[in-house]
This record gives structure tokens, C-alpha cells and sequence, in this order.
């Protein structure tokens, strides 16, 4: 059988719906990021596979154990935040999928590159900008 991560329904075969870790302390942060995201990211693209993790170890161990096509980490998150978790997955988890970090502060952003985040997004959130850098991100497309 052969599984295929493009969206393009020409290519004959069924994508598999992508699985996205949501990380944040915040269970408001958590379903604000999933509502601007919504259920796909193309019109007849397979839903989303959301799973939601509120504390740091909670990531570790699922990021450990289970595949995830992308990562969302919350910069803001209580004790641990997004930033110190992304740096240490990128360097301890072999293939470490893909991190979108959410940051409060544009300034921010030079400290997410330092923990080697795949893009940045801006809270509060933008709907449409952050629904396309998922969707940039999920498809393997390079984030500017």
C-alpha cells in the first residue's frame, strides 16, 4: 500500500490525515489555535488529527512514543514554555517532526530561530495566516 503526504487527490492514492501536537498550559490557547486552524488544510484534505498536551512531559513522552506530522508549541506556556521544549526536542528526538512555536512578541522570534522552530506565529492569532503556515507546514513547503 502506498501512503502518500500531498493533498492532490490526482495522484491516485488516499492521504493520510495529519497528526498535529498542540502544546499549551492554557485549554483557551488550545482550542483558540484549533478554531483558527479548523478541521483541514485544503478543501478535501483529510481532517486533522488533533492531539492536545498541557504540560512538558506530557509532549516528551508522546513525541517519544507516537508519530506527529507538526508540533504547535505554545512560547508562552507556564514553567516550561514552547521555547526551552522546542530546543530540546529538535536536539533530542531523532526525525523531531516539524515545530510551529506561538509567540506573544515579534521580538521573539530571533529566540525561536536560536530553538530551531520551522516557523513562528503571532498571538493572538491570525486565523488566516496561521491556517496557511499549517498548512505550509504540513505539505513540507519552506515557511518565510
Amino acid at each position: 500500500m502506498t501512503t502518500t503526504d500531498s493533498w492532490d487527490a490526482a495522484a491516485g492514492a488516499r492521504p493520510r490525515a495529519p497528526r498535529v501536537l498542540l502544546f499549551s498550559d492554557d485549554v483557551g490557547t488550545r482550542d483558540q489555535v484549533q478554531l483558527a486552524v479548523g478541521r483541514q488544510i485544503a478543501p478535501g484534505a483529510p481532517d486533522i488529527d488533533w492531539v492536545q498536551a498541557a504540560t512538558h512531559d506530557g509532549v516528551v513522552e508522546r513525541v517519544s512514543n507516537e508519530h506527529f506530522d507538526l508540533l504547535i508549541l505554545d512560547g508562552e506556556a507556564a514553567k516550561s514554555g514552547g521555547m526551552g521544549l522546542c530546543r530540546q526536542l529538535k536536539d533530542e528526538v531523532f526525525e523531531c517532526p516539524r515545530v510551529l512555536l506561538l509567540i506573544a512578541r515579534e521580538q521573539d522570534a530571533w529566540l525561536a530561530s536560536w530553538c530551531n522552530a520551522d516557523a513562528v506565529a503571532a498571538q493572538p492569532v491570525d486565523p488566516i495566516a496561521l491556517q496557511r503556515t499549517v498548512a505550509d507546514l504540513l505539505s513540507g513547503r519552506v515557511v518565510a
